[in-house]
């Protein structure tokens, strides 16, 4: 079960640099998630090769434009192509509002079910559930109404010991139990396959996506342990005034953040257009946490 997340837009606010604003695809199984629509969406998805049909459900975390005015192209593409089936959207109240008046105005009427779920940025809630993964929102701190999301495994995976498979042979109902961490006994209770030496199990992964927030010494409750946590970065530390003023975070912060909510790996994003170089951010992210890294377009990262 592949859990990977593609990065479409990596900068705040404007395109530069050769940088596009925010949007990420999170795969997970047969699943793709949208999360964010900057602008260049729809070429991103395109160069990227993602098949965007199979997007279902999409994630709008508030509602300034960097990280939503694609989305009108992406809904009006899907009704030029003669979509079908349901597309969910789910962001904060009022983005139902713009995407009903600008169909009105077009005079378009979707040839696809589009469902909006609007989100709420006072706790953290569940959202979706699909098989064993949950989708959760929770509050960010920005200058509006903004929510972060989780992507959230519930158990974990069991992967078999397959040279004792082929070796001792366990009919498929032994390996179906096997699958379920349970030991295989015959018919008088006697242990005939013990599920630990079989069957691995893995921790369940989680992945955190952070759009826009203030340094929040209150948000690692809601995002403990994440394999991957994204953080926005838009500045560094020594413009520390101009990230509190603008509601936004620093370098530093997004390290310590990840740091005090015990995640293993961090993902800078959301860049100023001020920085052409990347390079200082990742090395001032890494003095706080070292396994920092910096979100590029077009890289996948999989949480194993």
């Amino acid at each position: 079960m592949d859990f990977n997340i593609t990065i479409l837009g990596s900068n705040s606010a404007a395109p530069a640099h050769g940088r596009n604003q925010t949007s990420q695809v999170v795969t997970w199984g047969s699943y793709t998630f949208l999360l964010d629509c900057g602008e260049s969406t729809q070429h991103q998805l395109r160069k990227y090769k993602i098949k965007y049909f199979k997007i279902n459900h999409i994630f709008i975390s508030h509602l300034h434009g960097d990280h939503y005015l694609g989305l009108m192209g992406l809904i009006a593409t899907y009704h030029l192509n003669n979509r079908k089936h349901p597309l969910h959207i789910f962001g904060p109240n009022g983005l139902d509002e713009i995407i009903t008046i600008q169909l009105k105005y077009s005079g378009t009427i979707l040839k696809f079910p589009l469902i909006f779920h609007p989100t709420l940025h006072s706790e953290k809630i569940k959202l979706l559930e699909l098989g064993d993964l949950e989708v959760w929102s929770f509050p960010l701190k920005h200058r509006i109404p903004c929510t972060g999301f989780s992507f959230e495994e519930k158990t974990g995976r069991v992967k078999l010991n397959k040279e004792l498979i082929i070796k001792n042979k366990p009919g498929i109902e032994a390996i179906r139990t096997l699958l379920r961490g349970q030991d295989v006994l015959d018919m008088t209770g006697r242990v005939l396959y013990q599920a630990k030496d079989y069957c691995e199990i893995k921790v369940p992964r989680k992945y955190a996506f952070c759009s826009d927030t203030i340094y929040d010494p209150e948000l690692p409750q809601y995002i403990r342990e994440m394999d991957i946590l994204y953080h926005e970065s838009t500045f560094m530390e020594a413009e520390k005034d101009r990230a509190k003023l603008t509601r936004h975070s620093t370098t530093k912060e997004a390290a310590a953040i990840a740091l005090a909510s015990k995640a293993k790996n961090l993902l800078l994003g959301h860049y100023s257009v001020r920085y052409a170089d990347l390079t200082p951010l990742l090395e001032e992210a890494r003095e706080t946490f070292p396994n920092s890294f910096l979100s590029e377009e077009g890289t996948t990262y999989r949480i194993k």
